[in-house]
């Protein structure tokens, strides 16, 4: 791995630099799991798209800057560093589109992918149904053949941006013998459909902070064209595997969160921190250290990517270790600030402002890293099994 940076990468990471400093938003945009904040945040993906950074690393026709992975973690670093808001199109452009670009036909990728990196259409992922989460073979949504495509139904629950979203892709069930023969895996179908179509209904999932970024998805017979199946029917399990890969793995977390969060943390430390508690501080070193680990297996993976190589089972590896690292990270900034770490924006405590309650509400998302994307106990075994060889344990 050679971490020295060629003049061509260190005038790319001047020009992102460059231009995200002139065009992130002063302040934090609204949460974008509400509808004002979802709409705020595709206007900031539309920004990004005119001035081709939304996608850096996708070929210039549909919309990116052609640029390799060296280029786009160097993006990604300068992106989280200058403080820019979450990505709502992140399901699309982190899951599907590797997809695409694998497995897709050259037609959908030029009518899918330049709206999705403007922005003009946002993906939900419709993996889970109400007894099939991890364990994503045993799905019962189901695909039946019909004139000119497919007809879907079924129920999916914790779809991420559906409640605003215009798009979902997922699984279904179009040949029920693998069930019947103890072989789950085969005959899923990997589809793509409109979250208005006929049949379609959305219902937000009702959370404690009021925030229905999920939904479940009620599917009554829905029609989808055959243009819309991604690869073979049949072999959606073969695809969903690559689609999983680019979520356990680099796309979802890249080390730049984690690097901006960890020196955010510093931050916080030398303004609020006790010299005298040296078993926070050493938590504090722990969380720039931990960074900094990512940072190098990523930059690590990344050579073997462009060495043509693959990640495979390994992906698993880097789920649980920046699901564990986010929770680890957050609970330190939280003891740190104290009961003022509770507050939201604009409310004060022995006149200080609090962080804008970033802190409390990063907690409680980091809480949910080691379940989606598969939970991490699945993982474990994935580790287990088939990158240490050891057999498998009772289900």
């Amino acid at each position: 791995m050679d971490l020295d940076f060629t003049a061509g990468e260190g005038d790319f990471r001047q020009r992102a630099r460059a231009w995200l400093g002139a065009h992130v938003p002063a302040g934090p945009l609204p949460s974008l799991e509400t509808a004002e904040g979802f709409a705020a945040h595709r206007a900031w993906e539309h920004e990004l798209a005119a001035d081709r950074w939304s996608v850096v690393s996708w070929p210039e026709e549909y919309g990116g800057q052609g640029v390799d992975i060296v280029k786009w973690l160097i993006f990604e670093e300068e992106y989280f560093a200058a403080g820019g808001p979450g990505r709502v199109s992140q399901n699309g452009i982190n899951l599907l589109a590797p997809t695409l670009f694998d497995f897709g036909t050259a037609e959908q990728r030029a009518r899918i992918l330049p709206p999705m990196a403007s922005g003009e259409v946002i993906w939900a992922q419709a993996w889970s149904e109400p007894e099939s989460g991890s364990d994503l073979a045993s799905l019962r949504s189901t695909a039946r053949r019909t004139d000119g495509g497919w007809l879907i139904s079924g129920q999916k629950t914790w779809s991420s941006r559906a409640a605003f979203a215009d798009r979902a892709f997922g699984l279904f069930r179009s040949d029920p013998s693998g069930t019947e023969e103890g072989k789950p895996h085969r005959g899923l179908t990997y589809l793509m459909f409109p979250l208005d179509a006929d049949g379609v209904t959305v219902r937000p999932i009702g959370r404690l902070d009021g925030k229905p970024a999920f939904a479940e998805l009620f599917l009554d017979d829905v029609f989808v064209p055959d243009e819309d199946v991604i690869g073979e029917p049949g072999q959606g399990w073969r695809i969903a595997m690559s689609t999983t890969g680019n979520e356990r793995g680099l796309t979802l977390r890249s080390p730049g969160r984690f690097v901006a969060s960890a020196e955010r943390l510093v931050r916080e430390w030398r303004a609020h921190g006790d010299p005298a508690d040296t078993a926070l501080r050493d938590r504090v070193a722990d969380a720039v250290i931990g960074a900094r680990a990512y940072q190098l297996f990523t930059w690590a993976n990344a050579s073997r990517f462009a060495a043509g190589e693959t990640i495979g089972a390994e992906s698993s590896l880097n789920k649980v270790f920046w699901s564990e690292y986010d929770i680890a990270l957050h609970e330190t900034a939280l003891d740190l600030l104290g009961a003022e770490g509770e507050l939201l924006g604009g409310q004060l405590m022995e006149g200080r402002a609090a962080d804008g309650g970033e802190w409390a509400e990063g907690y409680v998302f980091s809480l949910a890293g080691p379940i989606y994307a598969g939970t991490n106990e699945i993982q474990r075994d994935i580790i287990a099994e088939r990158l240490l060889g050891l057999p498998k344990g009772r289900r």
